[in-house]
């Protein structure tokens, strides 16, 4: 897509740098002369149908991720600041846009469904912060949610589960996550009223989530903190409907401290288990 992707060594991932002179989009009014969409009817698919091919499916799922989603292109192509102001003043111009990136990731699920027949789909797109969402709820409902529901929807039509990613706050959208046909939201935190949102829902969004990352993956920590904090996310989510604790985004980036995590992860996760199994829980 032509965004220029910056990924220091003590950083956890690549993000966007992108500045007045290296953004691909520089004037909304013309997107449609500056926007360049990869190809995709020359791809090699070779190494992703051997690596499907080698999954024993009666153990695993075969997924796929898929980054970038509606919201997040549409930054990337502009930086964040631009893209914001351009959501309220320029939502025609941003519709057409978002358009076009909703049938460059229709297509692109379809040709992965053909070629690997995957389970699942692992779709990126954060539609907010730790504090609040990025757009106002009207302004997603009217130029994402249309399109996100046809993107769930091509996902479904190939047999996919839509496991939707999103660390961040999306408490605002939940129902409206259900009526674009989401089946997993991945990156529950806690900084979502998990427990509420499981009452509106009626139990019926499956969350992988609940665990403070951040709040563990720390310096100057105990182990009995740590299990704490994983104990508290099964206690206290896991009655209210479907729910896998987990960290956000999946680990600790401390050695220890994931050690630590992922130990009390399987360990509590048995003893929970059993409890629920019994009607203890």
């Amino acid at each position: 897509w032509g965004t220029v992707f910056v990924f220091p060594p003590d950083a956890p991932g690549a993000h966007p740098r992108v500045t007045p002179e290296n953004a691909v989009i520089k004037d909304i009014e013309k997107w449609e002369e500056q926007l360049k969409v990869p190809d995709l009817d020359h791809l090699d698919w070779t190494l992703a149908e051997q690596a499907a091919a080698s999954v024993d499916r009666k153990e695993k799922f075969v997924g796929f991720m898929c980054a970038g989603g509606l919201f997040e292109r549409s930054h990337h192509l502009m930086g964040m600041e631009t893209a914001l102001m351009n959501y309220m003043e320029y939502p025609e111009e941003m519709a057409g846009l978002l358009r076009v990136i909703a049938d460059y990731k229709i297509k692109y699920i379809r040709l992965v469904a053909e070629h690997c027949h995957p389970d699942i789909i692992f779709y990126h797109d954060d539609w907010g912060t730790k504090q609040n969402l990025f757009l106002p709820p009207r302004v997603w409902r009217e130029l994402i949610k249309p399109l996100q529901k046809e993107i769930v929807q091509a996902a479904h039509d190939c047999g996919i589960i839509f496991m939707h990613h999103a660390d961040c706050v999306c408490q605002p959208l939940v129902q409206d996550m259900l009526d674009v046909g989401i089946d997993i939201w991945q990156g529950t935190i806690p900084q979502n009223d998990i427990v509420e949102i499981q009452r509106i829902t009626e139990g019926k969004l499956p969350m992988v989530g609940g665990i403070d990352g951040p709040k563990i993956d720390i310096e100057n920590i105990t182990e009995e903190e740590i299990r704490a904090e994983v104990r508290r996310a099964f206690d206290t989510y896991c009655p209210g409907g479907p729910f896998f604790p987990s960290i956000a985004n999946g680990c600790c980036f401390r050695e220890w401290n994931n050690s630590i995590y992922l130990d009390e992860l399987e360990s509590y996760g048995k003893v929970y288990a059993q409890k629920k199994a019994a009607g203890l829980v």
